[in-house]
C-alpha cells in the first residue's frame, strides 16, 4: 500500500497507526481531566441542603479530601487489577495478536527445535 498525500502530509497504514496511537496517548491524559471534572460534579450535584451548606462553607477543605480520596481508591482499584493478574492477562492477550510477537515466537520455537535435534555424525574422510 502506497499511501496517498492529504495536506502535504504521506498518508499511509503506519502513518495511520502511528496518528491512533498519539490521540490514544491523548485521550489517556485527558481521562485524568475528566475524572477530577466528574468528581466536581458530583460534589456539585448532592442536593441535601445540610451537605450543601458545609460543601459550600468548607471548600477549600471537602474538595481536596474528595480528590485524594478518589484517587487513593483509584490506586487500590489499580493494584487489586495488578494483583489479580488481570493486568498480565491483558498484555499476554495483546502479546498473541502481535503479528511481531508471534513472528518471534515461532522463530524461537524453530531454533529450539533445532537444538533439541541429536548432532549429526560428521563423517571422517578415511
Amino acid at each position: 500500500m502506497k499511501g496517498i498525500t492529504v495536506l502535504g502530509t504521506r498518508v499511509n497504514k503506519r502513518a495511520v497507526v502511528r496518528w491512533k496511537i498519539y490521540l490514544d496517548r491523548a485521550r489517556m491524559y485527558l481521562s485524568y481531566i475528566n475524572f477530577v471534572m466528574i468528581a466536581f460534579v458530583f460534589l456539585n450535584a448532592i442536593k441535601d441542603q445540610q451537605v450543601r451548606d458545609l460543601l459550600d462553607q468548607n471548600k477549600l477543605l471537602v474538595y481536596p479530601a474528595v480528590m485524594i480520596i478518589f484517587i487513593i481508591v483509584s490506586l487500590l482499584l489499580g493494584r487489586l487489577d495488578t494483583w489479580l493478574g488481570m493486568r498480565k492477562e491483558e498484555m499476554r492477550n495483546h502479546a498473541t495478536e502481535n503479528p511481531v510477537t508471534l513472528e518471534i515466537l515461532t522463530t524461537l520455537r524453530e531454533i529450539k527445535a533445532r537444538l533439541d535435534e541429536p548432532p549429526s555424525e560428521v563423517s571422517s574422510g578415511s
